[in-house]
C-alpha cells in the first residue's frame, strides 16, 4: 500500500517509531508554506530557524534512505496552502493512504482532520510520541474541579514518572523549592560564555526575501544561533549542564543589562521543534545532578524540572482542555492597543527597553521578561489581550500556539478570569527594581509614584487595581494589596488616576 506521511515543523522527531523501519512504499512530505509564515508576522529568525530545522531534518531522512518530497518555499510546485499541496501529491503519486502525526496547534488539528474526513482514501492519525501526557489527560486529571492547579498536577506527574522520589515522598523533602529561585544576579555567579552553533543562513534569508514573507526583528546571517538538528540539539543540553545548571534555580528569575540568557538553557525551540525530547531532557538533568550532588543543590534541578514536567505538560494540557473558545476570553475587558515601541524598542523605560530589545534582537526572553516585564505592562496598560498574543506568538522562536496562548491570555493577561494564574501577576516597580539593575540606568524612578520622572509602573499598578475592583476585589490573593488602595486618600487615588490615563493615552512618549 502507497502511503503519503505529513510531518509538519514542530514535529522534526527523529526518534519517532516511523523511522525505525525503511519502507519504500511509504514517502514522508515536509512543505514550507505561506499559510504558515503569513497567519502572523513572525520575527526573522523564528522562520529561519523553522526552515533550516526542517532541511536539516528532511536530508537527514533522506541520508537514511527514506523517501521524501520537500517543498521549498519558492519551488514551483509549492501552492503554499497545506491542504493544496496534500492534494497534489496524493494524485500524483497515487497514494493509497494518508498518514500524519497530531498537531499540537487547533488550527492545524482541525484543517487536518477536515481535509482527512474529505479524502476518498484511508487516513490515520498518530502520535507524535513526544510528551509525557496525552492531550486529554488535564481533562481528567481536573474533572470536577474548580480550580486547576498546576501544583497539584506536577505533584502527580512526580509521583506517576518517579522523578526525584524517594519511598512516595518528594526529594530533599520539598516538592517545590520556588522560595530558593529568586535571587537577583549581582555578577557574583560567573556565567560561561554561551554556546553558539554559527550556522550560516544567508540562503534561506534570501528565499525568505524573494518570496516577499514579511518578518519583524534582527538576524546575523552568517551566526545564527538555535539548534537546527537534533545533533546541535543535544549539544546545547550537554553545555545547560555542564556549565549552566548549577546556578539555574538560583537565579532563574533574575535580569541583567549585561547578560541575556543568564543560566537560561536555550532548548526550548529545540524542544518545541520535537528535535529532543523532554524525558531525554529531564534524564540527562537528573544524570548530572546525581553525578555532582556535591556541586548542584536540589533546588537548581527541581527548579528546571518544575518548568518542563509541571509547567510545559500543564500548559499543553490546558490548552486542549479549553480551546477553541479560550482564544476569545477576555475577562477584564480590556481594549487598549500596543503601544509601537513593542515594535521598536525605543521607550525611555529601560526595563521595557532592555526586555523588547532582546526579543527583536534574538527572538528571545526568559519567563520573568515575559510575565513581569513585557506582560506587566500591557497588562497594567489594558492591552486587549488578542494584540498581546499577536506580539508573543510571533517575536519569539520558541513560540508556537499551545505553549504561547495559554502562557499569554492565561498567565501573563488574566484573561481567562483566574482558570490558569490564580491572581493577576502585576507589579509595581518595586518587583523589577527588586529582580533586576534595570532601574539603576532608568529616566524613572522606582521610589516616585506622580512626579515626571516617578516609574510609570508604579501609578499604573494602582490605577489598574483601582479599574479593575469590581473584578478582582473578591480574589483571596488580592485582598491585602486591596486593603492598601481602600486606605489611600482620595487625593492620592485622584492622582493615580489622573497620571495613569495621561501614561496609557501617551504610550509612546514614555
Amino acid at each position: 500500500m502507497k502511503k503519503l506521511r505529513l510531518i509538519l515543523g514542530d514535529q522534526l522527531n527523529s526518534e519517532h517509531s516511523w523511522f525505525s523501519n525503511i519502507d519504500d512504499h511509504v514517502t514522508y512530505c515536509l512543505f514550507e508554506m505561506r499559510q504558515e509564515t503569513d497567519y502572523i508576522t513572525h520575527h526573522i529568525q523564528k522562520v529561519v530557524g523553522f526552515f533550516a530545522a526542517m532541511r536539516n531534518f528532511a536530508e537527514e531522512l533522506k541520508d537514511k534512505k527514506h523517501n521524501v518530497i520537500y517543498f521549498h518555499i519558492n519551488d514551483t510546485k509549492n501552492t503554499q496552502s497545506l491542504v493544496e499541496n496534500l492534494s497534489t501529491l496524493i494524485t500524483e503519486n497515487n497514494i493509497e493512504k494518508f498518514e500524519y502525526l497530531a498537531p499540537d496547534e487547533y488550527r492545524l488539528d482541525t484543517q487536518l482532520k477536515d481535509f482527512s474526513s474529505s479524502l476518498e482514501i484511508e487516513s490515520e492519525i498518530f502520535s507524535t510520541e513526544h510528551f509525557y501526557t496525552e492531550r486529554e489527560d488535564l481533562k481528567v486529571f481536573f474533572k470536577g474541579k474548580k480550580q486547576f492547579l498546576m501544583e497539584n498536577f506536577y505533584r502527580n506527574m512526580r509521583k506517576k514518572h518517579q522523578i526525584l522520589m524517594v519511598d512516595k515522598q518528594p526529594e530533599g523533602g520539598k516538592w517545590n523549592y520556588d522560595a530558593s529561585n529568586r535571587k537577583k544576579w549581582k555578577g557574583d555567579a560567573l556565567i560561561p560564555q554561551e554556546i553558539n552553533f554559527d550556522t550560516n543562513v544567508e540562503e534561506i534569508i534570501a528565499e525568505i526575501a524573494k518570496a516577499g514573507i514579511q518578518t519583524i526583528g534582527k538576524i546575523n546571517p552568517k551566526y545564527f544561533e538555535y539548534p537546527i538538528s537534533r545533533k546541535q540539539s543535544l549539544a546545547q543540553l550537554d553545555y545547560f549542564c555542564s556549565h549552566l545548571l548549577i546556578h539555574f534555580g538560583d537565579y532563574q528569575d533574575a535580569m541583567h543589562t549585561d547578560k541575556i540568557y543568564l543560566f537560561h538553557s536555550r532548548i526550548s525551540f529545540a524542544m518545541n521543534t520535537k528535535m529532543i525530547s523532554p524525558k531525554e531532557i529531564i534524564t540527562k538533568v537528573l544524570e548530572t545532578y546525581r553525578k555532582q550532588k556535591d556541586n548542584i543543590d536540589i533546588s537548581q534541578v527541581e527548579g528546571f524540572i518544575r518548568q518542563i514536567l509541571g509547567w510545559r505538560e500543564y500548559m499543553r494540557g490546558m490548552y486542549w482542555m479549553l480551546m477553541p473558545n479560550y482564544k476569545k476570553e477576555n475577562f477584564l475587558e480590556n481594549k487598549n492597543t500596543l503601544p509601537n515601541f513593542f515594535w521598536t524598542g525605543e521607550t525611555k523605560m529601560n526595563c521595557l527597553k532592555n526586555a523588547i530589545n532582546n526579543s527583536l534582537d534574538n527572538g528571545y526572553a526568559h519567563h520573568i521578561q515575559r510575565l513581569m516585564i513585557t506582560g506587566n505592562f500591557a497588562l497594567l496598560t489594558q492591552i486587549h489581550p488578542d494584540e498581546i498574543d499577536a506580539w508573543y506568538l510571533g517575536i519569539y522562536v520558541d513560540a508556537i500556539e499551545w505553549v504561547q496562548l495559554p502562557n499569554t491570555r492565561g498567565m501573563s493577561q488574566f484573561a481567562d478570569g483566574g482558570k490558569i494564574a490564580t491572581k493577576p501577576y502585576v507589579s509595581s516597580g518595586s518587583y523589577i527594581g527588586k529582580m533586576s539593575n534595570y532601574c539603576d540606568a532608568c529616566a524613572y524612578k522606582k521610589t516616585k509614584k506622580f512626579e515626571d520622572d516617578a516609574c510609570p509602573f508604579n501609578t499604573l499598578y494602582w490605577n489598574f487595581l483601582d479599574e479593575k475592583q469590581e473584578k478582582l476585589a473578591s480574589n483571596f490573593r488580592m485582598k491585602m494589596m486591596y486593603s492598601l488602595l481602600n486606605k489611600m486618600s482620595s487625593e492620592d487615588r485622584i492622582k493615580i488616576k489622573e497620571k495613569a490615563n495621561h501614561i496609557i493615552e501617551h504610550l509612546d512618549e514614555y
